[in-house]
């Protein structure tokens, strides 16, 4: 994945690039539509459809010639085809507001090793709060490589773009996993005085053991409902639910498989 996002880099759609919009009231079914964009060799973004047959194209950098040229293409399939908008936008995404983006998700970062230091500032000593901080926030950032990865390979093969919806998705599995790792540290957190004989592995091999199956049942309820919205929520959303899927997948896994982990590690290390 972070060798696919240092060659391909990610496919930006128009939220980030700016482009056209182009609606249109006609017969024709999504499915033409599409296909004849790809015949004239437009960019098409996405196809949003509402009531009364009314489509809302979002094309990249679409020429007025083009935009005449696609509608006499529509017209050989549906004469009564009209155009109720065009226009060229701007990008939704700016580079200010991307910029901000990760400059929130650094912050969040070093909120988190905050927090955590202080909500763990009672554990038992020599084990340092800050650590289960630290942890927690590569946990959470191996999320998001996994996502972003995963999304540049997908751009790469199928050409799937990233657009506003996958910024939300993103953000929504950097909440999910800082909560799901959570639930484990404090888990350990509350053995480790009740487990003064045992060694800290031991103390969190018992801990991950404990809440295993309530991580498991957790992420998996969530799972189930985005399925039935892969299955049935339509083309529009199809891969900001991938991208919330492969986001608490992953989540769940590096809670238990990297965290924690990496928490043992860091203290053996020290020992």
């Amino acid at each position: 994945g972070i060798i696919s996002l240092v060659k391909y880099r990610l496919r930006l759609s128009i939220d980030f690039t700016g482009g056209s919009l182009l609606e249109i009231q006609t017969n024709v079914k999504k499915s033409k539509l599409e296909e004849l964009a790809k015949d004239e060799k437009l960019e098409l973004s996405s196809i949003q459809s509402s009531s009364d047959n009314v489509y809302l194209l979002r094309l990249k950098d679409l020429s007025n010639d083009q935009k005449i040229k696609y509608l006499e293409m529509i017209k050989k399939e549906d004469v009564d085809v009209s155009e109720k908008r065009f226009e060229n936008v701007g990008p939704v995404i700016g580079k200010e507001l991307a910029q901000k983006a990760i400059l929130s998700i650094v912050v969040a970062s070093f909120a988190i090793v905050l927090y955590m230091a202080w909500s763990f500032r009672q554990i038992p000593k020599p084990y340092a709060s800050w650590k289960f901080g630290m942890s927690a926030v590569v946990a959470l950032l191996h999320d998001v490589l996994v996502v972003l990865g995963l999304f540049s390979i997908f751009g790469a093969l199928w050409h799937v773009e990233v657009d506003s919806l996958f910024v939300t998705a993103v953000l929504t599995v950097i909440g999910f996993s800082v909560h799901d790792t959570i639930v484990v540290f404090d888990r350990i957190r509350e053995n480790l005085p009740k487990m003064p004989q045992s060694t800290f592995e031991e103390v969190v091999d018992f801990s991950i053991s404990e809440t295993l199956v309530r991580s498991i049942n957790t992420s998996l309820t969530a799972v189930l409902t985005l399925l039935c919205l892969l299955l049935f929520g339509g083309t529009n959303i199809r891969w900001f639910v991938v991208a919330l899927l492969v986001g608490i997948v992953s989540g769940t896994y590096s809670s238990i498989f990297n965290a924690a982990p990496l928490l043992v590690l860091w203290e053996t290390k020290r020992k």
